[in-house]
């Protein structure tokens, strides 16, 4: 990168790129780039942590790309690239600092982005309403739905349309425009919606708004329904993109304070997933119908997911379903809310191959099976989900297993599993621990004096040789600085003095990681006692009241 864009950040951008090496040298699946001195055509820094890159395994099939900075006029031009995990939370799969914007610029950072996440590509991206984005998204995702963020265009338009907004004679006007956007159940009755509502207002030839329909099938969800984009209700388009990043980052954060802001986000949002993941294994939901199929929900996805998922099935003692025809193996339904019959949907029913699929298009935009189809499998007697309308990415479960496998995700280098993998999987075991060590004094006991037992050799392995430790603690794909050739540097060691230069490293390394295994540990045995000392309370007055009741 040349240094006349680097001195547009100040002295923070110095300190920025030596924050980027030196996490990269602790931590080689840190990936972070730059172009090179030379490279003109591109002014941008991208880095991903290694947590970003793993949690894009599990969750990156719906992408938001993050410019608040633009229309906010921040004083730092900070993007990000975001999703939503199991949880429905955001989470983060990288960030970049944009000094140049072009064409050649976004194209090359979602270029950059791909490669550190192991060209996988997303299935959908979310971005602002922008033609250089488009374009670029056009160029390197080809194969990737695209969709403008509605919050941007309803916030644009109520910039735009200031004086229909504002006016006290047309004070309904936001609330029929939000309507015609998000409640309209057909594209011809958007169509005809739409000219209505223009024709209404007086606002047939306004150039905003024939920008925004010429653009309709990019940012309308009746036009998006098709496409995953891992949305839980019909405001989410609606909300911005920067939930991960909103309360850390705002117009006011100086390249100075940028990286300690992107720290206290990353562990604030990490810290409200491990909760997350608590609250699902250690609490049970109320159930609200006798089905088998609710109770089998609640014990395969996570809460949030879960409540979504009831409030569905619930819908369906009000959405009957009236069989329209029956011809072959497939039969089609109708099924609508009582007194709303002109709100219906159309249900198609495979019984061959327990397959249907809704007018609604709920399950293909979010992955949460609909009540309209609720409402066929409880007219024929279907008791379970089947599989297929299960999405791993919102179980309990979405973090474990082979994901790796599953999904042909392999970090740049080839090398071997990485620090993130163990991580993640000794994580999951922790909880799967945490669970059953609970359950009795007995068991509480044993899982103390096992878990006594599993730090000694955790400990006598640490003290080991550290050239013992060295197979496995090569993580995948650690990143350097990007040329324009797009070469990357690989670790290699040739001479004594860059052995033993990699051997502190790795010893480094290697102690990093105990730091953060004592630190677990300490979470845990801290949630045993409180969990113990709970049981205890609980067993006094359960005592007291039988004691009463003598009485």
């Amino acid at each position: 990168m040349s240094a006349s864009r680097l001195r547009t950040l100040g002295g923070g951008g110095q300190h920025v790129l030596d924050y980027l090496r030196r996490m990269q040298a602790e931590n080689p699946s840190f990936f972070y780039a730059i172009p090179g001195e030379n490279d003109h055509t591109s002014g941008c820094i991208f880095w991903a942590d290694a947590a970003s890159r793993m949690n894009y395994t599990y969750f990156g099939d719906a992408v938001i790309f993050d410019t608040t900075y633009r229309k906010n006029r921040y004083r730092v031009p900070f993007a990000s690239f975001t999703g939503v995990n199991h949880h429905g939370q955001p989470v983060l799969f990288g960030c970049a600092l944009i000094l140049s914007e072009s064409e050649s610029s976004f194209a090359w950072l979602f270029q950059t982005w791909l490669h550190a996440m192991s060209d996988r590509r997303p299935i959908s991206v979310t971005t602002d309403p922008d033609r250089l984005i488009q374009m670029a998204v056009t160029q390197i995702l080809p194969e990737t739905r695209l969709r403008f963020s509605k919050w941007s265009i309803f916030r644009e338009t109520q910039e735009k349309l200031a004086h229909l907004y504002q006016s006290h004679s047309h004070p309904t006007f936001e609330t029929e425009f939000m309507k015609c956007v998000n409640e309209i159940g057909t594209i011809d009755e958007f169509e005809s919606s739409w000219v209505s509502l223009l024709e209404r207002y007086l606002v047939m030839d306004n150039e905003w708004l024939q920008s925004m329909y010429n653009a309709r099938q990019l940012w309308v969800p009746v036009y998006m329904r098709d496409a995953f984009f891992g949305e839980l209700s019909i405001t989410d388009g609606s909300g911005g993109l920067n939930s991960f990043f909103e309360g850390f980052v705002n117009a006011s954060t100086s390249i100075q304070m940028l990286i300690k802001q992107y720290e206290k986000a990353v562990s604030s949002w990490h810290e409200k997933e491990l909760k997350a993941d608590y609250d699902t294994a250690n609490t049970t939901p109320v159930l609200k119908t006798p089905s088998p199929m609710e109770k089998q929900a609640a014990s395969l996805y996570t809460r949030r997911i879960f409540m979504k998922f009831q409030e569905e099935l619930v819908e369906t003692l009000a959405n009957p379903a009236t069989k329209i025809d029956g011809s072959g193996t497939v039969t089609t339904y109708r099924v609508a809310k009582f007194g709303e019959d002109h709100k219906a949907h159309t249900v198609s029913f495979n019984s061959c191959e327990m397959k249907a699929s809704c007018s609604c298009q709920m399950f293909e935009n979010s992955g949460i099976i609909c009540r309209h189809i609720l409402a066929v499998f409880r007219a024929k007697n279907v008791l379970t989900l089947p599989s297929q309308y299960v999405l791993k990415r919102w179980t309990r479960n979405a973090k474990s297993g082979a994901v790796l496998e599953e999904r042909g995700f392999e970090f740049p280098n080839n090398s071997q599993e990485s620090v993130t993998v163990r991580y993640n999987t000794l994580r999951q075991e922790a909880i799967k621990y945490v669970e059953e060590g609970a359950k009795s004094i007995h068991i509480y006991n044993v899982a103390m004096d096992a878990l006594q037992d599993a730090l000694k050799k955790v400990g006598a392995a640490k003290n080991q040789s550290p050239t013992a430790a060295e197979d496995g603690a090569l993580s995948n794909g650690g990143n350097q600085e990007l040329h324009a050739a797009g070469d990357t540097q690989k670790v290699a060691c040739q001479s004594a003095d860059e052995k033993e230069k990699k051997i502190r490293e790795l010893t480094m390394e290697l102690e990093s990681t105990n730091q953060r295994c004592e630190v677990y540990r300490a979470n845990l045995l801290a949630v045993l006692r409180d969990m113990e000392e709970q049981k205890l309370k609980l067993s006094v007055k359960v005592q007291n009241a039988r004691l009463s009741l003598k009485e």
